[in-house]
């Protein structure tokens, strides 16, 4: 019988023994009064006399609870459920896990309970067991859990043998990801769309300048510094009535990734080389990024107004590229240009739509949706928005789109112009508002039929980018346990030749020091650290600054750590963040308000804004080289040769004086002093004495002989060398090399 129950039934036997004696206690006619409506103050007041001893009677009724009466069969049915109680008590204390005959079936990751039951011990029996291996009791629990290597030790220790249990297979999940559709063959539905071509090369030849002249507005004055910043995408209206898609990439070095990307949807490429510095660096990279996707090239030689020109330089360059220009027996197109003056760029658009026609480009302008991110950001008014190329399918509003690991319910579409529109056929760029999160740059879009197929695109994604991570986990996790377990056992080994009680003092000794430490003393915070908050205006900008910062090898001298990134202006959580790390916050094309700023400034954290990216990154190195500890150098103030060595009586010491001709500079009793023997140096420290003759000096000239001894009692050698030198503290420079 449950031990609870009783003792609720005994209490209420008590209390209506208790009852029993006030009614007893009460004359008929008071409890009467007392308990009949609205004359309880009279009845209780006229048996017991208002303020007198109803308080004293009641409560010692109840502290005496051998005077309440108890019904003889009550008091025999208590003492019996009482001593059931006991003994049930007394039986679970008892109770042993049933003793497991034969093999004791285990599995991966076993609780220490678990593991008991299974082999029909109690806990302690598992933690006996333990006390041979490197596991910390003092951390466990009877849920804990164990591993299968220490599981089997445990088993084999208790003189049983294992089996392992057979797995429950888990039900494989169903694949609900959106797909693209396969390709028909219906040449019925394919119809002709614009060519979407892609300008490349070095930074500053002339790119930004040519896309200005083709769609005729003022791009170039806008860009920071004269540099593409990031990736735009703009549809180009010919006279003759053809469109082209263009997509602009910076040239900067940092932005290769965005290079990359731009040609993997590209049909053309257009290589941009200034005709006075032909192939650079980029233009060599932009070359292998048009191979890599298989897409034709056209030979864009700017700056050819310039007197330095050399365009058929440019040409031959390119041969050892297997660039091969028409002239020359290839097949790449070759326009002299000049972007500035508007020469010739009529003849390199009539180059690109022959090519375009060439090439037959149709495209599917029915069914679902099928397009890339070019490039995305996130807009104060407009939420998240991205710039895409749609290369199947027609895009309207209210379509359902998913990308990555995020979807959108088109509500607006935008043209390069900021125009709204209603519909974006193949190869037309546009910008999509409506989505619920930030796409990534170079993510597929998909249409799908509805916001719940939606969900489970996402959810499947989700679902599978956890399963990659808890893969990479346990790996990680597997590492570590190996090392730990070598060491482990290198450490017995080493004590293998002591008895148990040798060994037990000696871990006892190695570990004293941190028992009486709090984990906060435990661990080492690292002052030589320098935590980042990275901001940009768009996505790919965020990716490239990511991409120098993982180009970073330089933690033995300042640790660099990327504390958060993101889209958008900086807000208050960037400040918290910064303050927590003791971080810096940069800032790529945004904007910080001037709260954010007079908040900035009265918790002294550092935000560094900039609009050019190789001046953010020197920014950074400047950052670092504050971070990094002064170096000591030291310069050479004179020097002097040791020719004679004599002692003097200094109270009852004898003191070694060295006899000294200075051969370079001065001796300079207030600076530092060497003592170098046959290239070696055997002490560093200051003079106790310098004297000229039988006076005492401060300074020795070059060319002058002197006596001197050293705050160290140490003998001199003829041949030696004595050195006067000034420290001086000069500030490190980090030795990282971004790349530019």
């Amino acid at each position: 019988m449950n031990r609870g129950l009783v003792l609720r039934l005994e209490t209420l036997v008590q209390l209506r023994g208790a009852r029993q004696q006030l009614r007893a206690l009460c004359p008929r006619a008071g409890w009467g009064a007392q308990w009949g409506p609205g004359q309880a103050s009279a009845g209780w007041g006229a048996q017991w006399g208002p303020g007198q001893a109803s308080a004293r009677a009641l409560c010692s009724v109840l502290l005496h609870p051998q005077l309440w009466p108890r019904h003889r069969v009550t008091r025999g049915a208590l003492s019996h459920c009482r001593q059931l109680a006991t003994k049930e008590d007394t039986k679970r204390k008892k109770k042993k896990f049933p003793l497991t005959r034969g093999e004791v079936e285990i599995r991966q990751r076993m609780t220490i309970e678990e593991l008991a039951r299974a082999m029909g011990k109690d806990i302690d029996h598992i933690y006996e067991a333990l006390l041979y291996t490197d596991i910390d009791l003092n951390s466990l629990e009877p849920d804990s859990i164990l591993y299968e290597d220490h599981i089997k030790m445990i088993v084999q220790k208790s003189g049983m043998k294992y089996k392992s249990a057979k797995l429950k297979e888990e039900k494989e999940r169903k694949n609900t990801d959106a797909v693209k559709r396969q390709a028909g063959n219906y040449p019925a539905v394919l119809t002709p769309r614009p060519p979407v071509v892609t300008i490349l090369g070095h930074v500053d030849h002339g790119k930004t300048t040519l896309l200005d002249r083709l769609r005729q507005s003022q791009l170039a004055s806008l860009e920071a510094g004269g540099i593409t910043q990031h990736i735009g995408a703009f549809l180009v209206h010919m006279p003759s009535g053809e469109k082209i898609t263009f997509l602009d990439t910076p040239g900067h070095a940092a932005f290769s990734a965005m290079r990359a990307r731009g040609t993997n949807v590209t049909d053309i490429v257009i290589l941009v080389v200034a005709a006075e510095d032909g192939v650079m660096q980029q233009t060599i990279e932009s070359i292998q990024h048009a191979k890599n996707a298989g897409v034709p090239l056209i030979l864009a030689i700017n700056k050819c107004d310039k007197p330095e020109a050399d365009p058929e330089r440019v040409k031959k360059e390119l041969l050892a590229h297997d660039v091969v220009c028409e002239e020359f027996g290839g097949d790449v197109q070759a326009v002299n240009i000049s972007a500035l003056k508007g020469e010739n760029l009529m003849v390199l658009a009539e180059a690109t739509v022959a090519l375009a026609e060439m090439l037959e480009l149709k495209a599917d302008a029915t069914g679902l949706v099928e397009g890339t991110v070019i490039e995305s950001r996130k807009d104060k008014g407009k939420g998240p928005l991205t710039t895409a190329i749609i290369q199947r399918g027609t895009l309207r509003k209210g379509c359902v789109l998913v990308a990555g690991k995020t979807w959108a319910k088109v509500r607006f579409m935008f043209d390069e112009n900021g125009k709204a529109v209603d519909a974006a056929p193949p190869g037309i760029p546009v910008e999509i508002m409506g989505w619920k999160d930030i796409p990534s740059a170079g993510d597929e879009i998909l249409e799908v039929e509805s916001e719940q197929r939606a969900h489970e695109v996402i959810d499947w994604r989700t679902y599978i980018e956890q399963q990659e991570k808890l893969k990479k986990d346990v790996e990680v996790i597997e590492a570590k346990q190996k090392e730990h377990r070598m060491q482990y056992e290198q450490k017995q080994q080493k004590l293998a030749h002591l008895t148990w009680r040798q060994r037990k003092a000696m871990l006892y000794k190695a570990n004293k020091h941190l028992m009486f430490q709090r984990p906060t003393e435990r661990r080492e915070v690292d002052e030589n650290t320098l935590s980042v908050i990275v901001k940009g205006d768009v996505d790919g900008s965020v990716e490239a600054i990511l991409n120098i910062l993982d180009s970073y090898d330089c933690e033995d001298e300042c640790k660099l750590d990327i504390v958060h990134f993101g889209m958008g202006d900086i807000t208050e959580n960037d400040l918290t963040l910064a303050e927590t790390f003791n971080g810096v916050i940069y800032g790529f094309s945004v904007t910080a308000n001037e709260s954010i700023k007079k908040l900035a400034d009265k918790k002294g954290i550092k935000i560094k804004l900039h609009n050019i990216i190789y001046k953010l990154i020197d920014d950074l190195k400047e950052e670092l080289n504050s971070r990094l500890p002064p170096a000591v150098v030291e310069t050479t103030i004179g020097e002097a040769s040791v020719l004679d060595t004599f002692s003097v009586t200094v109270g009852k010491n004898k003191v070694p004086v060295a006899g000294c001709r200075v051969q370079k500079g001065l001796l300079d009793r207030k600076m530092k002093f060497k003592l170098i023997r046959k290239g070696d140096v055997i002490w560093k420290g200051s003079l106790s004495s310098l004297k000229h003759h039988k006076d005492d000096a401060q300074v020795i000239k070059a060319g002058m002989d002197c006596g001197l001894s050293l705050d160290k009692n140490l003998e001199f050698s003829i041949g030696d060398d004595i050195i006067c030198y000034e420290e001086t503290e000069v500030q490190q420079t980090t030795s990282w090399d971004p790349g530019f």
